[in-house]
Parts: C-alpha cells; structure tokens; sequence
C-alpha cells in the first residue's frame, strides 16, 4: 500500500488450552399443558425418554417443551456464540426408587445446526434442582454451550436428544430422543455476516526521484491473480498523464517501467478497474521529478541534500505465549504481541499500514482452532517529533483474511518512529482436547 520496505514478520502463537460446560438453574416459565400449542418463544416436539434399567421403568412418551436462545443473534464468522437450551417439560420420570434429593440432577444435551453451517452444539447444566418425589416428573433444566461462526448467512438451531443424569444412590441416566428428528422444529435462528476484508494492495518504486521523461521501475502486489492493474502518477488527489496497465500474476504481483513525464506527478498509485478507490487501489507512493535550473548570473548555488531513508519494523521477541485455560472450562486465553517499532524515514506524501494475518491453530492429533478465534485490540504511538499521527487499527477478529493492527495516514510530509502493540485474546470452547496449539501470525508493513 505504501512505498518503502515490505517487510513480514511472523510467529507461532502458543496457547494451552482446553473446554468446559457452563451451568444452568431451574426455569420459571410455565410450559403449555399436553395437547396445547406451547407459549410464543417456546417449541413442542415427541420425545421417548428411556429409563435405565436398574428403574425397571417402561420407556415414556410425551412432548418435550423447549426454548432455544443465543446471545449474539448477528455475528460475524469467527465469533464465539452462546447457546441456551432450556427444557421446561419432559415426559422423563424420577427413576430411582425412592425421593430424589435437592441439585442430585446433572443435564447434558446438544444443538444441531443447519442451513449455512452445520453440526452439533454440545450443551451442559449444573447440577440443580428441588426434591423431587418417587415416579413424578424430572424439573425443568437449563443447558448452555458455545460454537465458532465458520460461515455467514442464515445458521438454524434446532434441539436435539438430551440426557438427565440422577446422582442419588446409584448414578442413572435417562436419555431423552426426539421421536422423528427431521421434523423437530427450529428453535431459534441467526444470521452470521461475512468478515471485512483488508485491502493489502500496494506499491513499491524502484527509485523515489528522477529526471522529466525517466522511467521508474513499479512494483504491485495484493491484486487479484489475472486481475488487469493500472499505474498512474498522482498530483494530491488528482491524476496526471503519466499511465501504463499491467497484469497480475499468479501471486498478485506484477512489474512494469513508468517514465514519468508529467512535471506535476508527486507519487505513483495502482488500482483495478477504471478509477482509483479505496478499495480497490493502493495507497500513493512518493515520487519527485528532478528539474535542473541554472543559476542566475553572479550567483554561487549552495546545495545540500536530504537524503530519504527507508521504512522498516523491527520487533521484541519471536514468539507469544498465551494464557493457560483449564480443561472443561473453556474461556479466553490471553497475551500480547510484544512491541513492534516502525521506522519511516521516506518523506514524501505516502503514510504506511502494518497488517497481521493469522493462520489456523493446531494442537494434538490435527485438531483445529479456527485463526477467527483470536481477536486484538491495538494500541500505537508516536515518538516526539514524528511528522505523522499514528491510528491503530480496531479491535476485533483477526483470524486468516487479516485485519489492520496500525497505519499512518497520507500528508503533505509524513515519517517518524512509531511504537505498535496490541493485547490478545484467543476464545476456546469448552471441552477442548488438552495440548498446546499453535498458530502462525504474519504481519507486513507496506
């Protein structure tokens, strides 16, 4: 996007992790009685509840009375989603011999997704509930659980089995099936948006200076493979005469001579299509035109030459050691970057983004963590005297499409030293096989 050094940096993030089960407490919202349509918000559908053996009990028919809720009903992909699964009626029994006691109830169940993603929800509740007596119908129970958003578009919850544990003299389990799973109704639904994409076009000059009619060497990276890329001199906000189109390679990259013969040109930008944008172009990089003037007669000409530097980062540490998270408990596991400097000493108009990209996380036996999973919040400052602010980038995801962690802005005169930061937080699911896993973070200052 600027002109300067492209410079990556990566490391392995290293986060030991595990997931757990978040409780639940008995519900008081009435549930509809048999043969009625349930309350709004509330589901109806067969269930068979099967007894263990040791109860001697026939297996028991009936409606299950359930209610589906998120906290989050509009993520985005990658973020983590809550989901409360709540049974208000049941056909299952008490199914010991003699009274249940006070929080001996323990309940487990799942969550099938459907429509742009797919799978199980594994949901889990605490252990409570009031007396209950021999052979009268187990409480009302609370279940939550968490899963990643890997799609956008409409995602479906609808419930699935779940399974009432009893802990009173004997452990026993009484399963609960949805006696024709196809048809059990959705329980709730949520769309999930798409993540925004960073724009990592760029462009990199050769020289940053020459004669009137000389040629610069121009390089762009971060189009689209094949995509057709226009570079043109620049005068502020407007374009000059000076233009030559190239292609893009297989890796988003292409190379082209520019002679720069418009005396007005500053800088040089590439874009697609038929005008520059935001989102489809690169950020201008600085170009001055060199024009030689005599002196006038009986004068002695005293020179003396700035010369412009480069721009570069440099970085503490070569690795990010994440937070411990115990297993079954699931929840964040946090750490930082570690502080990255940013030198430009380019001069000239063109400002500079330094932007991260975060591959998937690994652990024992190929398990994966979706990079999505990690989000940021970045912090950056200017050293005095810097000739340009430093904005660091938002807070949120920053997972494989890459999201910017800081940037200057273009002006008039830009450069300085700047120091970058940001604290992480990786979100693991409950539940999640112990190990270390590990991730791969690249950032490229352009």
């Amino acid at each position: 996007m600027r002109t300067g050094a492209r410079s990556t940096r990566r490391w392995a993030a290293v986060a030991l992790a595990v997931l757990a089960a978040a409780g639940g407490s008995a519900l008081g919202a009435p549930a509809a009685a048999e043969g009625e349509p349930p309350p709004p918000g509330l589901i109806d559908f067969p269930t068979q509840c099967l007894p263990p053996r040791e109860a001697g009990l026939p297996p028991a028919d009936g409606p299950t009375t359930a209610r589906i809720s998120v906290d989050d009903p509009a993520p985005r992909v990658g973020d983590t989603v809550t989901v409360t699964y709540e049974v208000l009626r049941s056909p299952a029994v008490n199914p010991a011999g003699g009274p249940l006691p006070a929080d001996t109830l323990t309940p487990t169940g799942r969550i099938l997704l459907a429509g742009a993603q797919s799978g199980e929800v594994t949901v889990v509740g605490a252990r409570r509930n009031d007396p209950v007596e021999p052979g009268a119908p187990l409480p009302a129970v609370v279940m939550t659980g968490t899963f990643t958003v890997t799609a956008p578009g409409e995602i479906t919850l609808a419930p699935g089995a779940y399974t009432l544990h009893t802990g009173h003299l004997l452990d026993l389990d009484t399963p609960c099936i949805p006696a024709a799973p196809s048809g059990v109704p959705v329980g709730e639904r949520l769309t999930a948006a798409e993540l925004p994409t960073a724009n990592l076009r760029s462009v990199f000059l050769a020289a940053a200076h020459g004669k009137p009619g000389a040629e610069v060497e121009v390089t762009t990276a971060g189009f689209p493979p094949g995509a057709a890329v226009t570079v043109a001199g620049r005068a502020g906000a407007a374009e000059t005469t000076d233009r030559v189109t190239a292609v893009a390679d297989a890796h988003g990259t292409a190379v082209v001579g520019l002679p720069v013969t418009d005396r007005a040109t500053t800088a040089v930008v590439a874009y697609e299509g038929a005008a520059w944008s935001a989102r489809r172009g690169s950020g201008p990089a600085a170009y001055t035109v060199v024009v030689a003037a005599g002196p006038p007669p009986g004068t002695v000409t005293v020179t003396a030459t700035v010369e412009p530097g480069a721009l570069g980062m440099t970085q503490t540490g070569q690795g990010i050691t994440l937070g411990a998270v115990p297993y079954g408990a699931g929840g964040a596991a946090s750490g930082r970057i570690g502080t990255v400097t940013v030198t430009d000493g380019r001069g000239g108009p063109a400002g500079w983004s330094l932007t991260g990209r975060l591959t998937d996380f690994r652990g024992p036996g190929g398990i994966r963590v979706p990079g999505a999973s990690l989000s940021w919040t970045p912090s950056c400052v200017a050293a005095a005297g810097s000739a340009s602010r430093c904005t660091p980038g938002r807070a949120g995801v920053v997972g494989p499409e890459g999201a910017v962690l800081a940037s200057t802005p273009d002006a008039p005169l830009v450069g300085g030293t700047f120091t970058v930061d940001a604290t992480v937080t990786l979100q693991l699911p409950r539940y999640t096989p112990p190990g270390a896993y590990a991730a791969v973070l690249s950032l490229t200052l352009s």
